[in-house]
């Protein structure tokens, strides 16, 4: 298959949907021969936000540090191999492309078929074995207990802040969704979390005792350092990252994080697009995949970090399942205008749907009949614009802005 063909195939796999557990990713890990080499350091990321941003301050200290670093996170933006990362080039298409070949074999046979997010860690942990990585970064893709990745045997857990997402999936209370993310505990190995709410926290550490793993709480956010992640927040996730370097036991110098920290490169996250960069615009454009509430809350502290109280024209959208109310509360007040649009994937909400779920302090509001429109319809009124509400609008938007063909997805 050319590269085309294995992303159409891959991405039909999607209609098996998302089936938890591990034992359809520990066979089909075996069978490609992807379980990582002797020697080979691993980092697990689990948590509700800020995982993305944590796994690449890992992967940038090691890398100052003079490893081969593997980064393997989802979902993709723009393109599907940016889930895929050595050094932090994306997995090439010509190397994707046989790599899903081999696998679509594979799977052929396997009954029942593998899932589109067990073949993309399949994928990963393949690639990351031919490149001959020192370390890797595994971010869940959803829980702990049950994500594929736990299949994956880590030598250092982490968990970031957790908070009420995919409830669906995970459960209705905070020790219900933390018990979950604990599911990615190993036996006898070192756990890293940053601190949490007190629900939360004492089901950590209840998870970590049953398996004796030493597990350390940050208490203090890193400071002293500079960092190109905007925000205050990304300097919990900075400590965080160094630590679990630490256990790891990595031999950090001041020069190697200060260098991983200043050049780390995490799009989507309050990433900043200057007008002079922007057809049409005359203010800055942000993009931030802020998808649940306490991401908006962080969104919005962030915000007034750099602007102030100066108002934006909001484009906001969420998939199914999603709070759409909650999401957009701690951003409402910042708005002058919200300018609503429908996402391209299958889980997106209609919206019609999405207005009806607006809270009632909203201010005015326009429906829109996609994300370019909504775009071009908030730079028309002059004002920074932040783009939020989910990673998919994020990923379109930013493909409209950086160049690059959208693959849109589901999962």
């Amino acid at each position: 298959m050319n590269y085309q063909e294995a992303i159409d195939w891959l991405f039909s796999t999607q209609r098996f949907g998302i089936k938890l557990g591990l034992e359809g990713a520990h066979r089909l890990l075996k069978e490609s021969l992807a379980f990582p080499a002797h020697g080979v350091t691993v980092i697990h990321v689990a948590g509700t936000n800020g995982k993305g941003s944590t796994c690449a301050m890992i992967d940038a200290i090691a890398r100052a540090c003079g490893k081969r670093s593997g980064l393997f996170t989802s979902p993709h933006l723009v393109d599907y191999c940016e889930r895929i990362r050595v050094s932090t080039e994306p997995m090439p298409h010509d190397a994707c492309a046989a790599g899903l070949t081999a696998l679509r074999e594979i799977c052929l046979r396997l009954d029942p078929h593998p899932t589109f997010f067990e073949i993309t860690l399949a994928l990963g942990m393949r690639w990351f074995r031919e490149r001959e990585c020192d370390l890797i970064v595994l971010e869940t893709g959803m829980g702990g207990r049950l994500d594929a990745t736990t299949a994956v045997p880590a030598d250092v857990c982490v968990v970031t802040p957790i908070g009420m997402d995919h409830m669906e999936w995970l459960g209705g209370t905070l020790a219900e969704i933390a018990r979950e993310k604990a599911g990615i505990f190993v036996e006898g190995k070192p756990v890293v979390a940053a601190p949490q709410q007190p629900e939360a926290r004492v089901v950590l550490e209840q998870e970590a005792n049953v398996v004796r793993a030493p597990l350390q709480f940050v208490e203090e956010p890193l400071r002293g350092y500079p960092l190109k992640l905007v925000g205050a927040h990304q300097e919990w996730n900075a400590a965080l990252a160094v630590a679990a370097l630490h256990r790891a036991g990595l031999r950090l110098s001041y020069d190697a994080v200060r260098h991983g920290l200043a050049t780390v490169e995490w799009p989507g996250r309050f990433e900043i697009f200057p007008p002079e960069r922007v057809v049409g615009a005359r203010a800055p454009v942000v993009l931030d995949g802020a998808h649940n509430p306490d991401a908006a809350l962080v969104l919005a502290a962030t915000w007034r970090e750099c602007f102030g109280e100066a108002q934006m024209s909001l484009v906001f959208s969420v998939v199914e399942g999603k709070n759409a109310a909650a999401t957009l509360a701690p951003l409402a007040p910042l708005a002058a205008r919200v300018f609503l649009c429908p996402v391209d994937t299958p889980r997106a909400v209609s919206v019609e749907q999405l207005a009806r779920e607006l809270p009632a302090e909203v201010p005015p509001h326009a429906c829109h009949a996609s994300a370019a429109a909504a775009l071009q319809a908030a730079l028309a009124d002059g004002l920074p614009v932040l783009v939020a509400g989910s990673l998919f609008l994020v990923g379109e938007i930013r493909a409209i802005l950086a160049g690059g063909e959208f693959q849109g997805c589901s999962q």
